[in-house]
């Protein structure tokens, strides 16, 4: 049984478009470019033993999982990267070859909770569900146009759960820690009869678990309701109330760990209301059989938006509002970053909401070419950040403070990267929070600073602009809504001919 929503990633012609709407004008080419945007992916839809049609990301999810395809069935190149790393989450640079992203895709039931009060779900303005839910619909057409293959939660978690009983009891589980029943406030069990307090029981929560649905199983895993009991001396004996906390902000993928050169590291997240996040992140990864390398424990906290992989020699992360120094020492001290230097980006003067994360104001556009809000460039300015940059000792293996103090757009500039300055009032509109698939092929919400970027003689790619807005109502853009767990290292694409070509002479494709 398909458990995607109606609006899921199934695509009929109807909704591959919004209506009136021709994608290709939203691409924009560099003056450099080649200006021709990668034809459309050709989905083969199967279907399940019950004759219903499966949705896209059940496919990516199905490519991702070697249990379920052979490697004779898949493409050549996706069979050399998975024999050369196997199933090893890697993110060397920003402008690899993405090959897999994770998304959440809006939930109906938690979305519509956070959407109740906005401010109160961190959201910056009121959303129309509806609405966000087709844009991140096209959001994701548009990921799988480039070749990405695209993961959604809600498939993760639903995959294979009808058919491996395995699978069933893992997701149950799950539930069954985030749904909670206690005695209302002023009453306690003995106030129950005794044949009553069964039904506050872990027995009797599993038997409702038990009968649950797989939809039923993931709501409940994105609402984590809580059911208040009291004695109503009649009918059944009990009267229930509810509440409930929602993943209202899961849509946002990014932030609940960070993907390196050494693989996957579960973050920790400063707002109380997304602390959930992270363990539903870390049940998908364990479920797609992706390592994860690493954690970060209390006291640090690491969100993902912070965090920008810029090759096999140097990583970087923003402290501030949200991540902070400790959570960076645990990288360097368990050596999760594989970087030879790692560059601490301090936000101390600045840390404000609309600027929460390195991703806020800064974002990697190819190996030379970055944007950068013109705000936080100079010694001058009042909003300025500040690098601190370890280098790791190759004797001792440990990272030592080599450089400090230094002025962020200085220390960007000094690694060879052409800035382009992105305007305040563009940046309050996500124009630095782009995502770039690779080579330079760059996703964009933000029509104005796209052209700026093209028409920028250093920058030799593509932009494509999308309407994000219903998005960004919930306070972040496309980097935000997506986490790159793999991309093609440059050395596995070097050796793909000659992987290729053994392949072949094995008989194995």
């Amino acid at each position: 049984m398909s458990n995607a929503s109606p609006l899921d990633e199934t695509f009929p012609d109807a909704q591959d478009t919004p209506e009136g709407l021709d994608s290709s004008l939203n691409f924009i080419p560099s003056s450099g470019g080649t200006g021709i945007q990668e034809p459309a992916a050709t989905t083969t839809m199967t279907e399940n033993g019950h004759g219903v049609t499966k949705s896209a990301s059940f496919l990516d999810v199905r490519s991702v999982d070697a249990s379920s395809v052979p490697p004779l069935k898949r493409s050549k190149l996706s069979t050399v990267v998975n024999l050369l790393e196997a199933k090893t989450a890697v993110q060397e640079h920003e402008n690899e070859i993405a090959e897999v992203v994770i998304v959440c895709e809006p939930e109906q039931a938690s979305l519509m909770m956070g959407g109740l009060h906005p401010r109160g779900s961190l959201y910056e303005r009121p959303i129309n569900i509806d609405t966000a839910k087709q844009q991140h619909g096209e959001f994701r057409k548009v990921l799988r146009e480039h070749g990405v293959r695209v993961l959604t939660v809600r498939e993760i978690l639903a995959h294979h759960v009808d058919t491996n009983m395995s699978a069933r009891v893992d997701l149950e589980e799950l539930a069954f820690e985030a749904l909670k029943y206690e005695m209302a406030q002023g009453h306690d069990l003995v106030s129950l009869a005794e044949e009553d307090r069964h039904y506050l029981s872990d027995v009797y929560k599993r038997e409702v678990i038990s009968a649950m649905s797989t939809t039923q199983l993931i709501d409940t895993v994105m609402t984590n309701p809580t059911v208040s009991l009291l004695p109503s001396y009649r009918d059944t004996g009990l009267t229930a109330s509810y509440r409930f906390e929602p993943l209202s902000n899961l849509v946002y993928t990014r932030d609940q760990q960070i993907t390196t050169c050494r693989g996957i590291v579960m973050g920790r997240l400063r707002s109380a209301q997304r602390q959930r996040e992270v363990q539903v992140m870390r049940f998908c990864f364990n479920k797609l059989g992706m390592a994860v390398a690493g954690e970060i424990r209390e006291p640090g906290f690491l969100e993902g938006g912070d965090f920008f992989p810029m090759g096999s020699d140097l990583a970087m992360a923003g402290i501030g509002l949200r991540s902070n120094i400790e959570a960076c020492k645990q990288l360097m001290d368990e050596d999760l970053l594989g970087t030879r230097r790692f560059a601490v980006v301090r936000d101390e003067f600045d840390q404000h909401q609309d600027r929460m994360h390195l991703d806020c104001v800064f974002s990697v556009l190819s190996d030379h070419c970055c944007i950068m809000l013109a705000d936080i460039m100079g010694d001058s300015s009042k909003t300025r950040r500040l690098v601190d940059e370890y280098t790791r000792d190759a004797a001792s293996g440990k990272y030592k403070l080599t450089r400090g103090n230094v002025e962020f757009s200085a220390f960007i500039s000094g690694e060879g990267y052409h800035i382009i300055p992105i305007s305040n009032e563009h940046q309050l509109q996500y124009a630095c929070n782009v995502l770039n698939l690779g080579e330079s092929r760059i996703i964009s919400v933000h029509p104005q600073s796209a052209r700026q970027i093209v028409k920028d003689p250093r920058f030799n790619g593509d932009v494509q602009v999308i309407d994000f807005s219903s998005i960004t109502s919930m306070y972040g853009s496309v980097h935000c809504a997506s986490q790159v767990v793999k991309r093609i290292p440059r050395k596995a694409l070097g050796l793909e001919d000659a992987a290729i070509t053994e392949l072949e002479l094995s008989g194995m494709i």
